[in-house]
């Protein structure tokens, strides 16, 4: 069995992922930034020129850049994935040089982000794996606010994806939240600097404003991020129910009981 941990922002994704790798020591643990064999968020995509340029340019990080990269073969052609935010450095702008080999916030066209993640899940060959957000949060959230997709069209998408992944063995635990604002506050007083300042919710904030949904829609208030998640949540479990009815567990955000089984 393989698990998908799923659910909107200040559902508590983190906390059930290690209360399951706990749970089953076992099991390879993937979560958001970690290099996985499905998922790209917070990585590179990137050829092997690309690769080359970037260590020549940062030569004095070649070593943990080297260290950080992992090499995939996509329709015979080469790929160099980095988990560039694992890479701790004060060298200007090197993090944001890197997240323009990332394949999401528009960096590629619908058409290859579709083919990479169906490609990607159809050489998928893992057991015994967990994953954080690797299913639908940030799929989704790219389909929505840099792709306009309706509801629909990723409907359909998911389809072809459940296609792909065939007869694996797997399943979605989906952690649904009662009040979507009430779990941004809660996000917005966790994820705070050692001064109290806040971290998530400003950047959040700048995502949604600036992505081409936010602009089209003029959206500038927490009260916009607020209908977002929602309508994003309702989404999620219509994949649920339509898609992945019977690969699909739905826990109260926090209020589940692992005792009970997955």
């Amino acid at each position: 069995m393989n698990y998908f941990i799923e659910g909107v922002q200040g559902a508590g994704k983190s906390t059930l992922v290690n209360r399951l790798a706990e749970t089953l020591p076992e099991y390879n643990v993937f979560r958001e930034g970690d290099y996985n064999p499905l998922e790209l968020a917070w990585c590179t995509y990137m050829t092997v020129e690309q690769y080359d340029e970037v260590l020549v340019k940062y030569a004095e990080l070649a070593d943990e850049i080297r260290f950080n990269t992992h090499n995939e073969k996509s329709k015979d052609e080469e790929r160099r994935i980095v988990t560039y935010t694992r890479i701790i450095t004060d060298i200007p702008g090197f993090h944001k040089d890197l997240e323009q080999y990332e394949i999401y916030n528009g960096r590629v066209s619908r058409e290859v982000f579709e083919d990479i993640i169906l490609s990607r899940y159809g050489a998928w060959n893992g057991e015994d794996q967990i994953f954080e957000c690797s299913i639908f949060q940030n799929i989704v959230e790219n389909m929505i606010l840099y792709f306009e997709m309706t509801d629909d069209e990723i409907v359909s998408f998911y389809k072809k994806l459940r296609t792909v992944i065939g007869d694996r063995e797997f399943r979605i635990c989906y952690l649904d939240v009662e009040n979507v604002a009430e779990g941004i506050d809660v996000i917005r007083r966790e994820r705070v600097d050692a001064d109290g300042n806040e971290m998530w919710f400003p950047l959040m904030m700048e995502f949604i404003k600036n992505c081409p949904m936010g602009i089209h829609l003029g959206w500038n208030d927490e009260e916009c991020l607020v209908r977002h998640l929602c309508h994003r949540k309702t989404l999620e479990l219509r994949l649920l129910k339509e898609v992945f009815p019977d690969h699909a567990v739905i826990l109260k955000s926090k209020e589940y009981d692992l005792g009970k089984g997955l």
